[in-house]
């Protein structure tokens, strides 16, 4: 049969309909909402080029021509194009094609209703092989004649420059490739992007989501850098959200073609998705991957209210959740220009910027490829250069998939590099953070694997396991047993280590120093664990520990620090000491470190968390924007009123139970008299306990626990029913900690099921 609707197809006719067609009719049978449409079939693509008798004049054309000489290649393409397009369709064919489209009219109520002609090539989003914009799409298509003379241009597009080259280079024989034709009813968007259903980068169950204004083709052409949003799927949280500068969207004109025009300056930097609409996409994304049972790279849009999904994929470029963080980046140069980190690894080579597609030939082996966007024809190019990077774009755009599939490290949405970067000079990249240095590294290789060695299964948790980190040379070997990230990084011993008390760095005029103290050694935590979350909390040493600092005579003597001027109250007391650290740690996210998160200890009052985010935003670094921004639970206040606080702002909490407990009991841990007094199981600690996590939980704010009630193990069982996002504990005992989670975890799901079976 030459021409079947969508409804008639799944994702084993990939022979019939190409990649595309046939996950469309997958799609359109599992429910998933996707606008009507149908496919002239492979085998009618075959029955043209046999009937117009071109097949063997193409083959001869391609076997004499030289892929690697673009000037050749590109010749030949135009050539075999031509020859296609005015070939004759076999009558009947046309007839069949007419018919469908005229019932896809009467279905949707529309007279010569608009569609979109996409290519699906039958070697096309393959789980090996994505074929991204190899061939050619076309929009708001209308009438019947214009639907064959469109179809009959994609099935030319098989033969573009960039095809060509790329099926040559993946060892798949032309003559074996064939195209089917999607005639689908267009989707007037009003937004559109990509939503890859796990982090493409690091197989993470994160939902990775891009969007813009008007039609897709802004996003995944990367003609925009679209707005970034991650939602992770076990509960639908939303972990980030990224607005961009959005210059221009694709929309429909008057005579019903698309457009690029310039989007409203009202509306370009206006957050496109909102909340609700992206737990409806995640939602999607969740069902399409158990569906398929794997995860899916796909296209969606919003037609005002409704949302359609235009395509769905395997994700050809799935990068390992066990990646190592590269630590190279700390010892480079200055950093040249940002994006988003859209292909990790590094690579180091000459500057060469390509602004037409005539100056490709520039391009030599290593070579570092900078351009306003990627497109396919740059494809043989791209594959020469050893980093890619763009002005343009989002982490599902062309430069992306084409970066991650060939391995090549790539930073897009720079916005200006290709005016910032100079021609001919030596550049690193480092395509997970989205970082451009000045100049060429040698980059660390990874020691290789003893011959014999065997891993254990690693044990994975739905709640994380962190570690407590007091000192920068204790994290290595944190980061080394697998922990989820830094739950509790104390600023203590970072910033003492000096010798010397903060605030004589200050009254001495040297607040770039201790600015640099701290955010060097926050650094070296911040590396050994990228990207994984760490949190820092802000300075809370009794006065009795600052005494034997240079500069530290002038403390004054409390008959009981403990209880004392530490803590929040004494930073909003010392005002610029507080904004030192957050200038460090603004100094961190501007390198690169955005996995560094800031929580305030010893609140007593919802009032100093807004003075301490003021303090923050005074730096130029906005709390919830540029950086998470928490707070420790150590006081009972706190507890009692952390209602208050969410209402306030927190994007996390930490309970510090070690000083939650003595502040409850009004027992002094390290007094030997009453320490036979100090229980964190006493029920009033575990009250406020319960009470916090489970009003964080009401609010999607993340909880997490690091006093030492972390690391026992009948104590987390209770955490973990109570809803805990993560347990931070001391290194030794993350191993331990993370199967006592397991194994709470797993008593949960089996109580539930015997209760079930009640």
């Amino acid at each position: 049969m030459y021409v079947k609707k969508f409804e008639e197809l799944s994702k084993d006719d990939i022979g019939i309909a190409g990649g595309k067609g046939a996950n469309l009719g997958e799609l359109t049978q599992a429910g998933i909402p996707v606008p009507p449409g149908f496919v002239v079939t492979a085998q009618a693509y075959e029955y043209f080029m046999d009937e117009a008798g071109i097949n063997d004049k193409v083959m001869s054309i391609l076997e004499e021509t030289d892929i690697n000489d673009t000037k050749a290649l590109q010749a030949a393409a135009e050539e075999i194009k031509k020859i296609i397009v005015e070939s004759p369709i076999p009558d009947d064919l046309v007839m069949y094609i007419r018919e469908y489209y005229n019932e896809l009219c009467q279905r949707v109520g529309e007279e010569d209703t608009d569609v979109a002609i996409r290519s699906s090539a039958t070697a096309e989003d393959l789980p090996e092989a994505s074929f991204a914009g190899q061939q050619d799409t076309f929009l708001h298509v209308s009438g019947d004649e214009e639907v064959i003379e469109f179809i009959r241009k994609c099935w030319a597009s098989l033969f573009e420059a960039r095809a060509i080259f790329y099926r040559e280079e993946n060892n798949f024989e032309h003559s074996k490739v064939y195209i089917a034709v999607v005639v689908q009813k267009m989707a007037f968007a009003d937004k559109a992007g990509v939503m890859f259903t796990v982090n493409p980068s690091t197989g993470e169950e994160i939902a990775l989501i891009e969007g813009s204004w008007g039609l897709g083709e802004a996003v995944v052409s990367g003609d925009v850098t679209p707005d970034n949003y991650q939602v992770d799927k076990r509960n639908n949280e939303i972990v980030n959200v990224t607005i961009s500068d959005k210059k221009v969207m694709y929309t429909n004109d008057e005579d019903g073609t698309s457009v690029k025009i310039e989007v409203p300056e009202d509306k370009r930097k206006e957050r496109v998705l909102s909340d609700d609409e992206l737990i409806q996409l995640t939602e999607m994304g969740k069902t399409v991957q158990a569906h398929y049972g794997e995860p899916m790279d796909t296209e969606w849009a919003f037609e005002k209210d409704m949302l359609f999904l235009l395509q769905a994929r395997p994700i050809t470029t799935l990068g390992g959740a066990e990646e190592a963080a590269d630590d190279a980046s700390s010892d480079l140069g200055d950093v040249l220009v940002r994006g988003l980190g859209a292909s990790p690894g590094m690579a180091a080579g000459t500057v060469k910027i390509v602004l037409d597609i005539d100056e490709l030939d520039k391009i030599k082996d290593g070579d570092i490829m900078v351009t306003t966007m990627t497109t396919p024809d740059m494809v043989p190019a791209m594959r020469r250069a050893s980093g890619i990077v763009t002005d343009e774009g989002g982490v599902t755009c062309h430069a992306s998939i084409i970066s991650r599939e060939l391995g090549i490290p790539c930073v897009v949405g720079t916005g200006d590099a290709t005016t910032t970067l100079v021609e001919n000079s030596g550049v690193t990249l480092d395509g997970k953070k989205g970082l451009v240095f000045e100049g060429i590294s040698q980059t660390k290789e990874e020691a290789p694997v003893a011959a014999g060695s065997v891993e254990a299964a690693p044990i994975i948790t739905v709640t994380e396991v962190k570690a407590n980190v007091s000192m920068p040379e204790a994290a290595e070997k944190a980061a080394a047993t697998g922990a989820d990230g830094v739950g509790l990084l104390r600023t203590e011993h970072l910033m003492l280590t000096s010798g010397i008390h903060p605030g004589k760095f200050i009254a001495d005029g040297n607040e770039d120093e201790l600015i640099d103290t701290i955010a060097d050694n926050v650094q070296i935590v911040a590396d050994a664990f990228y990207p994984r979350p760490v949190w820092y909390r802000t300075l809370d040493a009794p006065t009795d520990e600052f005494i034997t600092l240079e500069g530290g005579e002038n403390e004054p003597r409390e008959h009981n620090p403990m209880l004392g001027w530490r803590g929040i109250r004494r930073e909003l007391d010392q005002p610029e000491i507080l904004k030192c650290e957050f200038k460090a740690i603004k100094k961190l996210h501007e390198k690169g470190y955005t996995n560094i998160g800031i929580m305030i200890p010893l609140s007593q009052s919802p009032e100093e968390l807004k003075q301490a985010k003021a303090l923050c935003s005074e730096v130029g670094f906005e709390p919830h924007k540029d950086v998470e921004f928490g707070m420790m639970v150590e006081i009972p206040a706190a507890a009692i009123m952390i209602d208050e606080y969410i209402k306030v702002g927190i994007d996390f909490v930490s309970l510090g139970t070690n000083d939650l407990t003595q502040y409850t009991l009004a027992v002094d841990r390290n007094n030997e008299f009453v320490a036979k007094h100090y229980s964190e199981e006493h029920p009033a600690v575990m009250k406020l306990i319960e009470r916090t996590i489970r009003k964080c939980a009401e609010a999607g704010v993340k909880c997490s626990i690091c006093g030492q009630a972390g690391s026992v193990p009948h104590i987390v069982e209770k955490l973990v029913e109570f809803g805990i996002t993560s347990v931070s504990s001391n290194t030794d005992a993350i191993a331990d900690v993370r199967k006592t989670v397991a194994r709470a975890e797993q008593k949960i799901i089996l109580d539930a099921a015997r209760k079930r079976l009640e």
